[in-house]
């Protein structure tokens, strides 16, 4: 008769081999996820060399004793500084003030024109033709309907020419922009050339415009020209005195520090040709330092009075 074989004996140990093994491969996961928290370059490279060295050698003890040693604090500063809790690593820029443009004059400077226009414009500023003010904006020159225009028109009177001429011997050798802003009073216009007082204003505006480009030879490319109707008045418009002070065309210089807010155009670029402003102005010289003024013929077709 056949022997029967001995049933052998099952080994019921063999599931440590694989627990061993699922052990190693986790202890070695949360090693990794523990020095990749820390962020620290120099200590992820220890781990990455110690996990290296403990699968090749089985020293896996090594390991947890690399990444939690403490380090010196020598070793902490020769790495590379460290973030403090809670910062922010991308921090904004510092705001840092707007560029400053070279050649243009400050408000103090501007002070130095002002009181030159009041000393040469002495008469004028006292008849009420022109007024001089220093504001936020810069120097201010506000030149009366009644002296420089007919009403309703926006023709230059002639007449006028030698004061505007007292006014573009100071502020030509200022480098600063020049922005000549046309106003009226409430009144509405309608006439053969304008429609309304925007149309009125603007067009005084250019007139001045024209007049201190080819006459006074002002550059072109400091000057810009707006119309505000009756939209910003310095006086009443309930009485006749007030609509008059309301008539008027600024001449504005613009301070450096006005032109922050305004658009960085090519109107900003200073004259090469123009001269620097200086610290001390000389006196404003007689009216001869331009041509004489040539008298318009008279025209049959003038223009009809304000309605």
């Amino acid at each position: 008769m056949k022997k029967k074989k001995t049933a052998e004996h099952a080994n019921h140990e063999r599931w440590l081999v694989s627990y061993a093994d699922f052990i190693t491969l986790l202890f070695a996961f949360f090693v990794v996820m523990f020095a990749t928290a820390q962020q620290d370059k120099s200590k992820a490279k220890i781990v990455a060399e110690a996990i290296r060295d403990a699968m090749e050698h089985g020293e896996l003890s090594n390991v947890w004793t690399s990444v939690t040693k403490p380090k010196k604090a020598s070793d902490r500063k020769a790495d590379s500084p460290e973030t403090p809790v809670g910062s922010n690593p991308a921090v904004a820029p510092e705001k840092k003030d707007p560029p400053k443009r070279p050649g243009l004059a400050t408000q103090a400077d501007l002070a130095k024109s002002v009181e030159a226009l009041n000393k040469g414009l002495a008469a004028e500023v006292k008849s009420g033709k022109v007024t001089v003010n220093l504001g936020q904006r810069g120097l201010v020159v506000s030149l009366r309907e009644a002296a420089f225009f007919a009403s309703g028109d926006s023709a230059v009177s002639v007449a006028s020419f030698p004061i505007i001429e007292k006014i573009a011997l100071v502020i030509g050798p200022l480098a600063n922009p020049l922005r000549l802003e046309g106003h009226t009073d409430s009144v509405p216009i309608h006439n053969s050339r304008f429609r309304n007082n925007w149309e009125l204003s603007s067009a005084r505006s250019i007139a001045m415009l024209e007049l201190l480009r080819q006459r006074f030879q002002y550059p072109s490319e400091r000057m810009s020209v707006a119309g505000f109707a009756e939209n910003a008045p310095v006086d009443t418009n309930e009485t006749e005195e007030g609509r008059a002070h309301n008539r008027r065309v600024d001449l504005v210089v613009l301070s450096a520090e006005a032109l922050n807010g305004e658009p960085t155009a090519s109107s900003a670029v200073t004259d090469p040709k123009a001269p620097p402003p200086t610290g001390d102005l000389a006196p404003i010289p007689k009216p001869s330092a331009f041509p004489a003024p040539t008298p318009k013929p008279p025209e049959n077709n003038a223009a009809t009075p304000r309605k």
